[in-house]
């Protein structure tokens, strides 16, 4: 299975597992250096970013699902998206590069077709592909979602999507639906 096949299968996975609908923000991160076997930062993959990034984008974008790409530390982790995804948001002046914000931030941000950069984002799932620590941009309460795709390429997946807040204590009665 190649590894835009190994994307394509789980993203559909958290996408029906998270119950995504149209106008819901999926955030990754990758390390494309993870992917290709290598230790994080250390190999960046323009090749690998691509392949990525149409495995995932071509799946949400046939859904109405926005897809935030996380940026490497060198960045603070900022988000690239589409301006439609977050028309208000508060956006900063940056061009993410291969070693400055890391191979899949730089192609989301050649292939958007109206791409900003923010600081921060609060998604409604995600995906991080070789360890690079998504959970600072999803909402509160993030959720682990178990799939069946442990890795892609040599890079480990974890999941998660959101859910609201439980509050009220004993005697509140919970909508089966939101948990």
């Amino acid at each position: 299975m190649t590894i835009g096949q190994q994307c394509e299968r789980a993203v559909t996975e958290i996408v029906e597992k998270a119950r995504l609908k149209a106008g819901d923000i999926f955030v990754v991160g990758c390390s494309t250096s993870e992917v290709m076997g290598s230790k994080i930062g250390t190999d960046s993959n323009f090749e690998t970013a691509q392949e990525i990034f149409s495995a995932l984008y071509n799946i949400l974008n046939s859904r109405g699902i926005y897809l935030a790409v996380q940026c490497c530390e060198h960045l603070n982790r900022a988000i690239v998206t589409e301006r439609a995804a977050l028309p208000n948001a508060e956006i900063v002046n940056v061009v993410p590069q291969k070693k400055a914000g890391g191979s899949l931030a730089t192609v989301a941000y050649a292939s958007f077709q109206n791409p900003i950069v923010v600081e921060e984002i609060k998604a409604d799932a995600g995906m991080d592909i070789g360890d690079t620590l998504i959970g600072m941009h999803l909402k509160k309460v993030a959720v682990p979602v178990r799939i069946e795709t442990k890795k892609i390429g040599e890079a480990n997946v974890v999941c998660a999507r959101v859910r609201p807040k439980f509050i009220g204590g004993i005697r509140a009665i919970y909508d089966e639906k939101m948990l």
